[in-house]
């Protein structure tokens, strides 16, 4: 049976890979200069992301995080609200399905909301997939829709 445990606040942590559980992380903000050293890292430095003055006069008014920014944060919001025994690794998989319907204006707190999918048997552990969901604090779309993949290895 599945079991969850409180932690901090109001956040609950996942124990077992069960379909149905769910459990959203912590706020966790997006200052631009986490935007400007992963413009860095991969080398994608287009104004809307690291230029003020210019991102200004653009469609979201300010400076924003670049989607893919927002996507890797999945494997640390993750983290923050689970902890499965009996595992010797969990390898990031993949994704199945992503969007970005709203846009991450540098200085905004995100969180994610993560529903356990299904849970199947794999060559050497299990396989869970993931329905995750990343809104931003007083946004009224999501910021991220995913499909993530988790190899649970023993």
């Amino acid at each position: 049976m599945g079991r969850e445990r409180g932690a901090l606040g109001c956040v609950r942590v996942i124990t077992d890979l069960v379909p149905g559980l769910e459990a959203t992380s912590p706020w966790f903000e997006i200052a631009q200069e986490r935007i400007d050293e992963f413009a860095a890292a991969t080398e994608d430095h287009q104004s809307i992301h690291v230029d003020p003055e210019l991102a200004a006069q653009g469609p979201f008014g300010t400076t924003v995080a670049h989607g893919f920014l927002t996507l890797s944060l999945l494997v640390p919001l993750w983290n923050s609200v689970a902890s499965v025994d009996g595992f010797r690794v969990v390898v990031n998989y993949g994704l199945n399905r992503v969007r970005f319907p709203a846009p991450v204006p540098s200085g905004s707190r995100v969180r994610a909301t993560f529903r356990i999918g299904s849970v199947e048997d794999v060559a050497g552990g299990v396989q869970a997939t993931l329905a995750a969901t990343v809104e931003r604090e007083g946004g009224e779309k999501p910021v991220c829709v995913a499909e993530f993949l988790l190899r649970y290895l023993r």
